[in-house]
């Protein structure tokens, strides 16, 4: 019988690995950010729900429960990552995650040791990327102002908002609705990659907008689409379920990322 776990143990055991005190962000973000959000939140769902805060923490550390994982990268993932997402149709590895037995149980290995793993680290700089390459485009054409540039910002988060409402949306329709949300923010993340490119080319070439954007879109598209099916099929286990259905709605999600990469690619709007 086939089974996910020992496949994605077969793969290639990726780059060599960083001692996360190297990572970026360090164990001061996850120290301090984890348990805030356990312990806030938990302590929330305790006064609404009129019971222990067991349940919120479960539930809390399902979804929050390493933010430091997140950030375990270092230059080589980074430089691997970038091309699998820009050019997701030359990728010749695997597309599943590599596993590891932790406590007794498997859990994920992070970004360093493998390149399938999601990260906040690309979505985080390239967003930031974005917004500072925006303002850059502004004032290229005459038109850099603090609201213009508010705009861009706002636009974009917008923008991030949207795309893990319709990954999450996917997820849920499938029945993996149990995904972990920072999991879906950084593949969310992942578009304002092409968009910091098509921006800083269209700089000095402004028809390459009309190149770039259907090129990096299609990518965007291609690498979301192998990306949701592992999780849907390894990750969540509900391929053989909804099989017709995943397809097209697959479909849809790969189209939406054209009129999305439009959207947020005209910086001048």
């Amino acid at each position: 019988m086939y089974n996910p776990n020992v496949a994605s143990q077969a793969g290639p055991q990726g780059p060599p690995p960083l001692n996360p005190q190297q990572s970026p962000f360090g164990n001061a973000f996850y120290g301090a950010g984890s348990e805030f959000i356990k312990t806030g939140l938990g302590a929330y769902g305790e006064k609404f729900l009129g019971s222990s805060s067991e349940f919120m923490q479960s539930n809390i550390s399902r979804y929050f429960s390493n933010p430091q994982y997140y950030f375990q990268v270092n230059d080589q993932y980074v430089r691997n990552k970038l091309r699998v997402v820009l050019f997701p149709f030359l990728h010749r590895g695997h597309w599943t995650r590599i596993t590891e037995p932790v406590g007794g149980r498997l859990s994920y290995k992070p970004p360093i040791y493998d390149i399938n793993a999601p990260d906040l680290y690309i979505p985080v700089m390239a967003f930031t990327t974005y917004v500072i390459l925006a303002g850059f485009s502004l004032g290229f054409i005459g038109k850099f102002s603090p609201e213009a540039l508010n705009y861009q910002l706002t636009r974009g988060l917008l923008g991030w908002f949207v795309q893990v409402a319709l990954l999450k949306s996917l997820l849920y329709s499938m029945g993996g609705g149990e995904a972990a949300l920072l999991d879906i923010v950084a593949y969310g993340g992942y578009l304002f990659t092409g968009l910091s490119l098509t921006i800083v080319v269209s700089m000095f070439w402004s028809l390459s907008y009309y190149v770039l954007v259907p090129w990096l879109s299609i990518s965007m598209g291609i690498f979301l689409v192998k990306t949701m099916q592992r999780v849907l099929l390894t990750e969540m286990r509900s391929h053989e379920r909804h099989s017709s259905r995943q397809h097209y709605m697959l479909l849809f999600m790969g189209i939406a990322q054209i009129p999305l990469f439009f959207w947020l690619g005209n910086v001048s709007a």
